[in-house]
C-alpha cells in the first residue's frame, strides 16, 4: 500500500523566524533574520561575495538595527557564510 505524504502544518502554526541583534565589525548594531530555503522565492546579490542567491537557498535578512524593520531599502540578502566572516573580508557592496 503506498504511503501518504505528509501533511504540512497551517501556516498559522509555524513559528515566526528568529530574529537576533549582532554587532559588526563596523561597531553598529545590526538585526538578522534567517529565511528558510522553502521561504526565499526571489533571486538577491549577496553584499559579501556578490553572488546570486537563488531562489530555494537558505541564506540571511540583515538590516542596521537602529533603522527599524520598516526600513525596507535598508536591508540586504547574504549568504550565511558571508555574514558569518563578513569581519575577514571587505563587503563588495557598500551600505548606503
Amino acid at each position: 500500500m503506498p504511503r501518504r505524504p505528509r501533511r504540512r502544518p497551517p501556516p498559522s502554526s509555524v513559528p515566526p523566524p528568529v530574529r537576533r541583534i549582532e554587532a559588526g565589525p563596523d561597531g553598529h548594531d545590526y538585526e538578522v533574520r534567517p529565511i528558510t530555503a522553502g521561504r526565499a522565492v526571489k533571486t538577491y546579490r549577496c553584499p559579501g561575495c556578490d553572488h546570486e542567491i537563488r531562489p530555494n537557498t537558505a541564506h540571511l535578512v540583515v538590516w542596521p538595527a537602529d533603522a527599524g524593520e520598516s526600513a525596507a531599502d535598508d536591508r540586504r540578502h547574504w549568504h550565511t557564510p558571508c555574514w558569518t566572516h563578513r569581519g575577514t573580508r571587505r563587503p563588495t557592496r557598500k551600505w548606503s
